[in-house]
């Protein structure tokens, strides 16, 4: 099951908070169809957060066709997101690079700031466009 992890420093609103790592989970194969998202009552009471942010961020998702709220039982994730399981070599290559870069003497923050950079110009607009980044496009605007 997700665990929730809120900054209330980040700037971003609680709710967007609760759907980015619901879409980031889902992107990783974390969930998958079928899994139960926590309650609103288990998110309350795991992040102190007003049940009517986790509402809101649950609605969005369902917006978005992610999950389904079934009265009674709770809410469900309808579909993934990203590549999941196909991923495993690029996952396996990122953290052989993740470690090379630590022992180099970067930390968390370096290591995000350096990939953000990099994957920021990669998918540029106007950057020559690979499958994968065509396609990741053309979802985001359908």
């Amino acid at each position: 099951m997700i665990e929730y992890r809120i900054e209330r420093r980040s700037g971003v609103p609680t709710y967007q908070q609760i759907v980015r790592q619901t879409e980031q989970a889902l992107r990783l194969g974390l969930l998958k169809p079928g899994d139960k998202l926590p309650t609103a009552r288990e998110v309350v009471e795991a992040t102190a957060v007003n049940p009517n942010t986790v509402l809101k961020a649950y609605r969005e998702l369902e917006r978005s066709g992610l999950v389904e709220p079934r009265p009674g039982l709770g809410t469900f994730v309808l579909r993934t997101l990203g590549a999941g399981e196909t991923d495993g070599e690029l996952r396996d290559e990122l953290q052989r690079w993740t470690a090379k870069a630590r022992r180099a003497g970067l930390d968390k923050e370096d290591v995000i700031a350096l990939v953000t950079s990099v994957v920021e110009r990669e998918f540029a607009d106007g950057a020559a466009d690979s499958g994968a980044g065509t396609r990741t496009r053309k979802a985001r605007t359908s």
